[in-house]
């Protein structure tokens, strides 16, 4: 998953819908994420989940490099779990596929592992998935005219087209400068609020329309799409993506054995902050400094896999453009998981 600049032409993506998700998903670090888990799924009976699934290749990956390995794999996108299950097929009963949020892993874990039971690793891969932004009538991407949808599910719930329709201006500032981290929120919260009285807002196109004519022309000339802010936005809210992450994290850390890994991979500075935030709580000592004994319920429940966070090398960016963003952050679990915050 990736909220890295979009690099998949139009002609690409007509032509992605009808191809296998093996051909359609390259993942994001797949060797790094691997050896990072490795030591703790590689033994016989080993479970990993892949909180986030799309099209497979994570999952894929684990699967052919850990023979004795099962992967619970997490979806909320119904067409993802398809697509998924449809390129894991081969590995039998090793593959289980769940569709629900993720900050439902506990749930997931029970009822695929048995009441209680704990996991040997988790892998979170955040953000939009290839296949939501490469099929544009799925309404994330802003480069191709669609129906103005963004539901990662689109099953339920409002879709973009919803909230731009009832959001109130304050509400709508608010979004823009907190999810997408927008300077020009207002702006463009005035023009939607305008236009939506003259008519509904229903189409991408449409919306961008809105956010060039809003943006300055000195800024629209600098720092790429100036789209990019808003949907990154707007695909946040409506699918609740931060609430999600923070409720998710404590849940996969308390679903882990101890001495089992979670492993992240985020894509804009709002999500790598949460994780940032979790794993350094969960890294550190609640006691006084300067105390010779540390209690047990004072005690660190995680150690620190990385030293801040890794990043995809030139190589890597090369061969998959989506990477370039990425931040990779892991923590071991050490003992029971408590959040000592």
């Amino acid at each position: 998953m990736t909220d890295a600049p979009e690099t998949v032409r139009d002609s690409s993506r007509r032509s992605d819908l009808g191809r296998p998700a093996a051909e359609r998903h390259v993942p994001v670090l797949l060797a790094e994420c691997l050896d990072m888990l490795a030591p703790a799924i590689e033994g016989p009976g080993a479970v990993l989940v892949d909180a986030t699934l799309g099209m497979g290749g994570h999952t894929e990956g684990a699967l052919e490099r850990f023979p004795e390995l099962t992967v619970i794999g997490i979806d909320r996108d119904p067409q993802a779990i398809d697509l998924a299950s449809a390129r894991l097929e081969r590995f039998g009963d090793r593959f289980r596929a769940v569709h629900t949020t993720y900050d439902c892993i506990d749930e997931a874990v029970a009822r695929q592992c048995g009441v209680g039971a704990r996991v040997d690793g988790v892998l979170m891969d955040l953000g939009v998935s290839s296949l939501q932004l490469d099929e544009a009538e799925r309404g994330f991407a802003y480069s191709k005219d669609a129906p103005l949808d963004m539901r990662m599910d689109a099953t339920s719930g409002p879709s973009a087209a919803d909230l731009l329709a009832t959001a109130s201006e304050g509400e709508l500032i608010r979004i823009l400068r907190t999810y997408g981290e927008e300077k020009f929120a207002p702006r463009i919260a005035r023009l939607i609020i305008r236009r939506r009285d003259e008519a509904p807002i229903t189409r991408t196109g449409e919306l961008v329309d809105i956010i060039r004519e809003a943006i300055p022309a000195p800024a629209r000339r600098t720092g790429g799409n100036p789209a990019k802010r808003t949907f990154q936005a707007l695909r946040v809210a409506v699918n609740d993506e931060l609430t999600i992450l923070e409720r998710a994290l404590p849940k996969a850390l308390a679903s882990l054995r101890v001495g089992g890994r979670l492993v992240v991979e985020s894509y804009q500075s709002l999500e790598d902050r949460i994780v940032k935030d979790v794993l350094r709580r969960g890294s550190s000592s609640a006691a006084p400094p300067g105390l010779p004994i540390i209690p047990d319920d004072m005690a660190p429940s995680l150690r620190l896999l990385t030293k801040g966070a890794g990043r995809a090398d030139r190589a890597e960016q090369d061969h998959n453009p989506r990477s370039a963003s990425v931040r990779l952050r892991g923590a071991q679990l050490i003992r029971d998981w408590k959040d000592l915050s």
